[in-house]
């Protein structure tokens, strides 16, 4: 059974930093291609940065997130991480992490429509 579970998420103030954690099971981590995604309330999911597979090893973020957010994976512990810094009441949101085979390429990457493995979410609060 295919498990996402993240971890990491809480309350911090502005300008504040958190590590996200997607532990993963179930499957071949190696072959698979791990996103972040985020949702805050009434708007719709959208892509926050992903890693493709370990042979490839590729970084995608969202534009307007590039330098503040860094994913990174740890293929021994089979976790994933979001490393945010700077944080900004923007980025207040669920934040889940996603998981399909890989083999795709930029945009999709970055798209929820590209992951059938779907973590539980873990609630980032920014207050200002």
């Amino acid at each position: 059974e295919v498990q996402l579970v993240e971890s990491g998420g809480g309350l911090v103030q502005l300008g504040g930093s958190l590590r996200l954690s997607c532990v993963a099971s179930g499957f071949t981590f190696n072959d698979y291609a791990i996103g972040w995604f985020r949702q805050a309330p009434g708007r719709e999911r959208e892509g926050v940065s992903c890693i493709s597979e370990a042979d490839d090893r590729s970084t995608y973020y969202q534009d307007s997130l590039r330098g503040r957010f860094t994913i990174s994976s740890d293929y021994v512990k089979n976790t994933v991480y979001l490393q945010m810094n700077n944080l900004k009441p923007e980025d207040t949101a669920v934040y889940y992490c996603a998981a399909d085979l890989g083999g795709k390429t930029w945009p999709s990457l970055l798209s929820s429509s590209s992951y059938n493995y779907w973590g539980q979410g873990t609630q980032v609060t920014i207050s200002s």
